[in-house]
């Protein structure tokens, strides 16, 4: 398993405008083979949080080159994230406990 850890910053006042894309992403990216899950969170100092999961890296490397995750990319890059960073992990361990 594949873990994708996105972090970033939101430029001040952009957040209805990404809303719709977000949400679009979320829905797109689980409609992808390999997909495992998707989390995101808003840490209490404004900084987001995604933590996706795939099963492998070309699983992970289809959902990073879709194109409308490209366009949705370009339009972080230029319009929304005031700073982002991305991180890839491999999983070496995985287990849980459940009461």
């Amino acid at each position: 398993m594949v873990v994708v850890v996105f972090r970033a910053r939101l430029k001040p006042g952009i957040e209805k405008e990404m809303e719709e894309t977000d949400a679009w992403m979320a829905e797109l990216a689980a409609a992808m083979p390999g997909f495992v899950s998707y989390r995101q969170y808003v840490s209490a100092d404004g900084e987001g949080l995604a933590v996706v999961e795939f099963e492998s890296h070309e699983t992970a490397a289809a959902w990073r080159a879709h194109p409308e995750h490209r366009e949705a990319q370009r339009l972080g890059r230029e319009r929304w994230f005031a700073e982002y960073r991305i991180t890839v992990c491999d999983v070496a361990r995985d287990y849980s406990f459940k009461a």
